[in-house]
C-alpha cells in the first residue's frame, strides 16, 4: 500500500503520515514549521491464516505483521505484529481483538491511525467463548494483559514522584456480547482493571505516593444496513481505560490533595467517553467513500498541566475507484483537532491523501 499527502499545519514528525489529535501541538508552534509533503509504504502488511481439522475440531490460527512501527520504532518503517492468535473449540489464546473492541466500526478509510473516539486495541489474553451461532452472534469473556499509563502533569518533576513504579497484580477483565441480525449488528462490551503504584523509592520525610484505583468502561457498538450503505455507529465511557482507546492520553493522572502531608497528591482514575459515527457507502462496484465524525473527550484531574490534553476531534471524507476486487485507490480529506486542559489552547490539521493498494492471497490445501 502506497499513501502519499500534503498537511497544511503541524504535528509530531513521529507521526508524520496519520491524524492523531493526542500528536497535534500542545503549544504555539510546537512541532514547526506547517506544511509538509509525506509518501511511505507503512501500511504494507503480510499474513498467514490456517485452518487444521483434529480430533478436538477445527485449529484455527493467524500470524501478521505490517511495516508500522510505533513505540520506540515510532516513524520508522519496520516489521511490527499484528496477530498471533490460535484457537481451538472454545478456547483462544495469543495476540489478537481485544473483546472490549468491535473492529467492524471501523471505517472504509486510507488514513491508517483511524476514528480518535474508537476502542482499538490488539492485546495478548486468554479467552474463551461458551456461545457461538453460526451467523456469527456470541458471547466471549477474556483475560487480558494488563497497562496503563500515569500522567505526572505539573508534579511531573517532584523528586516524590519519581520512585513511583506501576504494579498490575491482576489480568484486565473483558466480555463482549454480539446479536447479529440482517440489519447488520449491535455489541455490547464492557472491562474491568485493578491499576496500583507503589513508591518504592520514598525521599526523606512522611511523603509516601503509593495508591490504586479500579478501571472500567461501557462499549455499545452497532453497524446497521442502509440499502448501499453501512451505518457505523460506537459510543464507549469509562474511567481509566485509555490505553484501550485508539488515540488517548493517560489512564491515571494527578489529583490535588490538600491538608494530607502524607498524601499531598493522588492518583485518579481518568473518565472520559468516545464517540464514533461513519457511513461507508458503496455507490457502484467500482466507486465507494466513507465520511465521518469521532472524538474523545477527558474529565481532567485537578493536578495535570494546563496543556494536558483535554479533548480531540477526527473527521474525514473520501471518494476511492476499485477498478477490480483487489485493487483500489484514491484521494481523502482528513481532519484532526486538539484542545487543552486549561490554557485555552487548540490546534489542529488539515490534510489530504492519496493511496493505492494492492490485495493478493493464496490457498493451500492439504490432507490429513
Amino acid at each position: 500500500m502506497l499513501d502519499m499527502g500534503y498537511q497544511t499545519n503541524q504535528n509530531h514528525p513521529d507521526w508524520f503520515d496519520v491524524i492523531r489529535p493526542t500528536k497535534l501541538p500542545s503549544f504555539e508552534d510546537e512541532f514547526a514549521p506547517d506544511g509538509n509533503f509525506y509518501a511511505g509504504v507503512r501500511q504494507s502488511r503480510f499474513g498467514v491464516r490456517s485452518f487444521t481439522p483434529t480430533e478436538a475440531g477445527e485449529l484455527r490460527t493467524i500470524f501478521e505483521f505490517e511495516l508500522f512501527g510505533t513505540g520506540v520504532d515510532a516513524g520508522q518503517t519496520t516489521f511490527r505484529l499484528r496477530h498471533a492468535w490460535g484457537e481451538l473449540g472454545k478456547f483462544g489464546a495469543g495476540q489478537t481483538w481485544s473483546p472490549f473492541m468491535d473492529p467492524d466500526v471501523f471505517p472504509n478509510s486510507i488514513e491508517y491511525w483511524g476514528p480518535n473516539g474508537m476502542v482499538f486495541f490488539r492485546n495478548v489474553q486468554l479467552r474463551y467463548t461458551p456461545w457461538q451461532t453460526d451467523n456469527g452472534s456470541r458471547f466471549m469473556v477474556a483475560l487480558e494483559r494488563p497497562g496503563a499509563s500515569a500522567d505526572g502533569g505539573v508534579y511531573a518533576d517532584r523528586i516524590e514522584l519519581a520512585g513511583v513504579e506501576a504494579n498490575f497484580p491482576m489480568p484486565d477483565i473483558s466480555a463482549q456480547y454480539r446479536s447479529v441480525h440482517d440489519w447488520g449488528h449491535f455489541q455490547i462490551a464492557g472491562i474491568i482493571r485493578q491499576i496500583e503504584w507503589e513508591d518504592v523509592a520514598p525521599g526523606p520525610g512522611p511523603i509516601d505516593l503509593s495508591g490504586d484505583e479500579q478501571g472500567w468502561g461501557i462499549n455499545l457498538s452497532s453497524n446497521i444496513k442502509l440499502g448501499n450503505s453501512v451505518l457505523k455507529l460506537q459510543v464507549v465511557y469509562g474511567e481509566g481505560i485509555q490505553n484501550y482507546m485508539n488515540d488517548a492520553p493517560e489512564d491515571i493522572g494527578v489529583r490535588l490533595n490538600p491538608g494530607n502531608p502524607v498524601q499531598p497528591i493522588v492518583g485518579e482514575a481518568l473518565p472520559m467517553v468516545g464517540v464514533v459515527a461513519f457511513v461507508d457507502v458503496n455507490w457502484s462496484t467500482k466507486w465507494t467513500s466513507t465520511f465521518g465524525f469521532s472524538f474523545l473527550d477527558i474529565d481532567n484531574s485537578t493536578g495535570q498541566a494546563p496543556s494536558a490534553f483535554k479533548k480531540g476531534q477526527y473527521a474525514l471524507a473520501n471518494l476511492l475507484y476499485h477498478p477490480t476486487s483487489k485493487v483500489y485507490l484514491g484521494p481523502e480529506l482528513q481532519w484532526g483537532d486538539r484542545e487543552n486542559f486549561s490554557d485555552g489552547f487548540k490546534s489542529d490539521d488539515l490534510r489530504i491523501q492519496f493511496s493505492a493498494r494492492y490485495d493478493f492471497n493464496a490457498s493451500v490445501g492439504g490432507g490429513s
